[in-house]
């Protein structure tokens, strides 16, 4: 996944996740992605400042951080940023509302979503499982799909 900042012809700003820089070059060009604020479809990418980590094992250990809330949901390790952590809880609060609100078909998905997107089965909001190779193939023929947010914490 990568993230690009944007801008819209109005001078909008905001930010996007992607699959991969052809996925947004694809979706740009397809005019599906689009300001939250304004809905123009003439965006651009902005200037954005690389992100580096150093390798050296001589820096001064970060300060620490104040102790989370007890029974908070979205506690973050203590070296993360405030931006990070507030994106962390979004992208937990987007896929949490997916998940709720839409139907899990698992490995089906592609099959599901082709069946809605040539008229075969009425439209419902879905979510599950496919592979780069199925997820690739959905988006050539026009179908939009969007990978659930994973995060770091999912994976322990």
């Amino acid at each position: 996944m990568i993230r690009y900042d944007l801008r819209c012809e109005k001078g909008h700003a905001f930010e996007s996740w992607f699959q991969s820089s052809g996925a947004y070059d694809s979706q740009v060009k397809r005019k599906l992605v689009n300001c939250p604020n304004c809905g123009s479809v003439k965006v651009e990418k902005a200037i954005m400042a690389p992100r580096i980590l150093s390798k050296s094992k001589n820096r001064p250990a970060p300060a620490e951080a104040p102790a989370p809330d007890a029974g908070s949901e979205t506690t973050a390790p203590l070296m993360m940023a405030p931006q990070e952590a507030e994106l962390r809880a979004k992208l937990k609060e987007l896929r949490d509302h997916v998940t709720k609100n839409a139907d899990n078909v698992g490995e089906s998905f592609p099959t599901e979503a082709r069946k809605m997107h040539y008229g075969d089965i009425e439209h419902r909001p879905i979510y599950g499982e496919a592979t780069p190779d199925e997820a690739r193939s959905l988006i050539d023929e026009g179908i939009e799909v969007t990978p659930l947010p994973v995060l770091p914490s999912d994976r322990n």
